[in-house]
């Protein structure tokens, strides 16, 4: 099994990925992004085309979630379904249906059990760690659906092919490309992954301004991992009128209320940056807007129809990106 921390293993050779598992954005190198950039297109097409195929016809996938998830739960699922799979869904959490967890039982038993009736696993969980935990005892791929405030790889993944999609892949490697990432900074697994994986996209020259309440801003860990990369330059600032001006991605973040301590706190900071009409009439004509969603108020629903408006998309996309990985892991691109 492929595993490493940091290590660029994922690469444009298919047989790279295959039994692999994915825990980290770090075990992709930009050839690798580019491949699965290529699968995840021809996905599209097929998807478009006839809905699917056959490729993974009695294969299983596993999907277990100490965590909720809707998005990439049932992305998954349909990307496993579409390609001829089946899927098995545990519901790990604390009011979920599975008794594992309840009955004591260690992750890594409960990854070794479920992969003998399964191919590959993707697995969510509370605790930083622990998906790399359960991959290093598990004899078949185990895929990062989050671990906590950590990572959140296919995530990174979907959000890096939407910009790639939406702003045209020769442009993003070859221009200077400006991203927004607005919100809370501290806790967003996804925009940790997004950010690290944007130094390692092989696009030349990323302008990250990195807009979030006083209290909320990036971890220094990643921003110290950003530092290592000359493609990369971080601009922090507080004014949103001001990061969006010149800027081709403004990619929004809800404020995550299940990680503060109190009501208190969030409520301190919950309501801090709107993206409305008002604020869309004063952003470049051409600015691309993410959401990893779900949104809770932080984009007005008035500008849905703003064809500037991507994260309908972007969820699209993620099922795409999802079969592309599902394939290569299972030896079928």
């Amino acid at each position: 099994i492929n595993m490493g921390e940091d290590t660029s293993i994922l690469t444009k050779e298919t047989e790279s990925w295959n039994g692999s598992h994915l825990i980290s954005v770090t075990q992709v190198a930009p050839c690798g992004l580019t491949l699965l950039h290529e699968v995840a297109c021809s996905m599209r097409d097929l998807v478009r085309s006839t809905g699917g195929d056959d490729r993974l016809k009695h294969r299983i996938l596993a999907t277990v979630f100490y965590e909720a998830s809707t998005r990439t739960s049932c992305s998954f699922q349909a990307a496993m379904k579409r390609l001829g799979g089946e899927v098995i869904h545990v519901d790990a959490g604390k009011s979920g249906n599975s008794s594992a967890g309840k009955k004591g039982e260690t992750l890594t038993d409960t990854i070794n059990c479920l992969e003998c009736y399964a191919d590959v696993t993707v697995l969510r969980h509370p605790v930083v760690g622990s998906v790399k935990e359960a991959a290093s005892k598990a004899v078949k791929p185990v895929i990062n659906a989050g671990d906590g405030i950590g990572e959140h790889p296919t995530q990174a993944l979907l959000d890096l092919f939407t910009i790639w999609d939406e702003l045209g892949v020769d442009r993003c490697k070859n221009e200077t490309i400006t991203i927004v990432l607005l919100g809370d900074l501290k806790h967003g697994r996804t925009v940790h992954s997004l950010a690290k994986l944007l130094a390692r996209s092989g696009m030349k020259n990323v302008v990250l301004k990195m807009c979030s309440p006083a209290s909320l801003t990036m971890p220094d860990y990643v921003k110290e991992y950003l530092q290592k990369y000359e493609n990369i330059v971080i601009v922090e600032t507080f004014d949103l009128k001001e990061a969006i001006d010149g800027s081709d991605v403004l990619y929004v973040t809800r404020v995550q209320k299940e990680r503060f301590e109190s009501e208190e706190a969030y409520n301190a900071v919950k309501g801090a940056y709107i993206v409305d009409k008002e604020l869309m009439e004063t952003a470049p004509g051409g600015m691309v807007v993410m959401h990893p969603l779900p949104r809770v108020g932080e984009i007005s629903e008035e500008i849905d129809s703003d064809p500037r408006a991507a994260y309908f998309r972007q969820m699209e996309n993620g099922m795409f990106v999802r079969m592309a990985i599902l394939a290569l892991v299972l030896g079928k691109p």
